[in-house]
């Protein structure tokens, strides 16, 4: 299984990542059906540790084997802070198209977290495709890795939809087809990114770079904070640590 994995392309790769992904999303999302309520403590773990895996694939699997890569450290420290805008800037304009969230109906406000997660799920599938498209032949653990990470923090995501839109009186069924088709998007924009690199290798620094950068604000922006609204922060903090260990031990011992 792993040899035929192995011997795929990179955009195949990247297709078979982005569905994984999908389906965890999808997992996440059919807790609705079984249950009325879902731990937070164990949402929030599995954010921290999913906090952790990103931060450290994103320096080991990402921003690392772009300085290698590069001369230019200009062109790598521009690219990181850019990735980090550019996530900013979604998220301004991402809150201007919310900013009467609070006027409208809750299952208008449920409507608008598919929305915002929907898109949040963009970057997410192109940074697949970046890593395994950029990875494939030197670090395909770390390619691995960073979907790993990201197909936890997805597991959640799709419960933070099912579950508000069945309490706003959505039926169970219908609650789970939207929490599962927030990340509908990864696969395909999982293969748009591994295109984009292998159709322009001189700017995979740069991609690389700027990929960093984006996930980095991510996890610092959304997950940690998200995670530490727990009451037990020091757990939380410990599995963020936890999280950052396995990925670390996957690339010195893989």
């Amino acid at each position: 299984m792993i040899n035929y994995f192995l011997s795929l392309t990179p955009i195949t790769q990247s297709l078979c990542a982005g569905i994984f992904t999908f389906l965890i999303t999808t997992f996440g999302a059919a807790l609705v059906l079984f249950f009325k309520k879902i731990n937070k403590t164990f949402l929030d773990g599995m954010l921290a540790i999913s906090a952790g895996i990103m931060l450290a694939s994103s320096f080991l699997s990402l921003l690392n084997p772009a300085i290698e890569l590069s001369n230019s450290w200009l062109s790598i420290s521009l690219s990181f802070i850019t990735g980090g805008i550019v996530i900013l800037i979604c998220d301004y304009l991402l809150n201007l198209l919310c900013h009467k969230k609070s006027s409208v109906s809750k299952l208008k406000t449920s409507l608008m977290l598919f929305i915002s997660i929907t898109l949040h799920n963009i970057p997410e599938g192109l940074v697949i495709g970046v890593a395994f498209a950029s990875l494939a032949n030197t670090n395909l653990i770390g390619a691995i890795s960073l979907t790993l990470g990201i197909a936890i923090q997805n597991f959640p995501e799709g419960s933070a939809i099912s579950f508000p839109l069945r309490r706003d009186g959505i039926s169970r069924l219908k609650a789970f087809i939207f929490g599962s088709l927030s990340a509908i998007v990864e696969p395909i924009f999982a293969c748009l990114g591994a295109v984009l690199v292998l159709r322009i290798q001189s700017i995979l620094p740069i991609i690389m770079s700027l990929t960093a950068g984006a996930m980095i604000f991510v996890t610092v922006m959304e997950l940690i904070p998200e995670s530490q609204t727990n009451k037990r922060k020091g757990l939380m903090t410990l599995f963020l640590l936890l999280g950052f260990t396995i990925m670390m031990i996957l690339e010195i011992a893989l």
